[in-house]
């Protein structure tokens, strides 16, 4: 589709902006998008059923803005009118406290990842970053921004963030790799825009977007400039190939019945997009060359990020009550040993909740207007998210049994000869249907092995930034001589120097005592 007809289709559609989940899903049809899934190039992505579990999670998005506007929806500073929360700039805690709301609130209602978290963050950390860039160089990214933003509002389209490289030899810089395509990058220029090619690996919900966000993964050097490229771009623009991910059990829910699936109405989706000289028009494009703002960007938006990862917790609340169902219909639910497991998951579910909503009303106020998370928290935030959700699962299927990987299938349950020795020999509490039991069952291998495991384990280990990415951020926010010197004044031990202490307490009152506005 080129510049022209892109400008046109944004336009009419923008006369009618999307309202509900079904109008959401009814816009993703007839996009002629190239992707390919099992060997097959796809025809139409919304009626894949593989694929369409995905597409149930993003339109709860609107939903829930429907059911509950003040949780999953603002007023925009830019138009004036209510807008879906993914879509709007956080101009004070509160809103970035309601986005955690919101966040949490998607993840009971799907049991998994609902893909617009990314967008929003991207969103987010470019309002100031453009700002920023606009205050130091004379540049129009952030007036072009906000014009591309308030088009998106008035559609209310759905907006993916494309960040992760594939990276190729991680040793080496973008413009160092044999092959520079290996990062996405500039590949000629014209009076119109630029083209761009490379590949983004694991990119959420990018197949049930309207529009992506292109973004730099990493800082970068003097050398790297044509990899220092932000641009938006329609999600079926000519030359971008969909190469769908993967996953854990993903066949069940093309093999008929709903039982095998453990959730077979919402799923996450990840694919690796294939850029093959791709224009991005000059009034989508965002950063072009300033290498020395990348580094900006990509702290700014994981910082936003790690504490989006609180949609971890909805998640979480789904499978505490999976496992309590199946302690109930095992006839063990009053057991102590039991009630501490169920304790022991709440626990480390709100740990992650609290310091994610911590991050959010902790949040600063950058120089455009746009509030920023307290960036040692979402880090702690994250970090915790590495590693509490697998001891959550771990006690899911502690509380679950072996049952829950060793079951027939349900073809075996419907079948006429079969069925009723599984019903007969699998009933749990008398009063309980064996067929509930079997659900709950693989609702619980759902979230911990199969398909939805891979946004509530894998993809909480590696998003992001994997575990050690946090802990360098955490490693440099620590102030440590600031620390220190509370302990030799404490303890009557006299201080060399004062001035670095007194960088750190400025910075440290700044982050803790500033009064929130709401």
């Amino acid at each position: 589709m080129d510049q022209e007809n892109v400008a046109s289709a944004l336009a009419a559609k923008s006369r009618k902006p999307i309202k509900s989940g079904s109008e959401y899903i009814e816009s993703l049809r007839n996009r002629r998008l190239k992707v390919y899934l099992m060997g097959e190039l796809v025809d139409e992505p919304v009626d894949h059923p593989i694929i369409r579990p995905s597409i149930n999670a993003v339109a709860q998005t609107y939903d829930l803005a429907n059911e509950n506007p003040e949780l999953a929806s603002a007023i925009s500073p830019f138009t004036g009118e209510r807008v879906n929360r993914f879509l709007h700039i956080s101009t004070s805690a509160a809103d970035l406290v309601m986005q955690n709301k919101m966040q949490r609130r998607l993840g009971q209602l799907t049991g998994t990842c609902f893909q617009r978290c990314v967008g929003m963050d991207a969103l987010n950390s470019l309002h100031s970053v453009t700002y920023d860039l606009d205050e130091r160089f004379g540049t129009q990214y952030h007036v072009k921004f906000k014009q591309f933003l308030t088009q998106m509002q008035r559609a209310n389209f759905v907006i993916g963030g494309a960040m992760t490289d594939v990276k190729g030899d991680r040793g080496k810089s973008p413009s160092q790799q044999a092959d520079p395509d290996l990062f996405v990058h500039v590949t000629r220029r014209t009076a119109e825009g630029v083209y761009i090619s490379g590949a983004k690996a694991h990119q959420t919900g990018c197949l049930n977007s309207h529009w992506l966000i292109v973004m730099p993964t990493l800082r970068l050097d003097a050398a790297d400039k044509d990899y220092a490229i932000v641009g938006a771009l329609p999600v079926d623009a000519e030359g971008i190939t969909y190469i769908y991910g993967r996953q854990s059990c993903d066949t069940r829910s093309a093999e008929g019945g709903d039982i095998d699936a453990g959730n077979a109405r919402f799923s996450g989706q990840e694919a690796m997009v294939i850029f093959d000289n791709v224009f991005v028009s000059n009034n989508h494009i965002f950063m072009d060359g300033e290498t020395e703002y990348a580094s900006s960007l990509v702290e700014r938006f994981t910082c936003y990020h790690r504490r989006s990862y609180v949609c971890k917790t909805g998640v979480g609340d789904v499978l505490i009550g999976a496992a309590a169902t199946i302690a109930d219909y095992n006839g063990v639910d009053r057991a102590s040993h039991v009630k501490d497991k169920l304790v022991e998951m709440t626990h480390l579910n709100e740990t992650i909740y609290g310091t994610g909503v911590a991050a959010s009303h902790q949040g600063i106020e950058m120089k455009s207007g746009a509030y920023l998370p307290d960036e040692m928290l979402a880090n702690v935030c994250k970090h915790h998210v590495t590693r509490l959700p697998y001891e959550i699962g771990r006690l899911a299927q502690d509380l679950s049994g072996g049952l829950m990987v060793t079951l027939p299938s349900e073809m075996e349950f419907r079948h006429a000869t079969v069925g009723p020795l599984i019903e007969k020999y699998l009933k749990g509490r008398p009063e309980i249907a064996t067929e509930d039991r079997i659900r709950i069952l693989r609702l619980v291998e759902n979230m911990t092995l199969g398909r939805n495991a891979v946004g509530y384990l894998t993809e909480s280990m590696h998003g992001a930034g994997s575990p050690q990415a946090q802990r360098i951020q955490i490693a440099r926010s620590m102030q440590l001589e600031f620390k220190k010197e509370l302990a030799k004044t404490l303890a009557g031990i006299a201080s060399a120097s004062r001035e670095e202490i007194s960088k750190d307490l400025s910075t440290y009152m700044a982050r803790v005592f500033t009064p929130v506005r709401n």
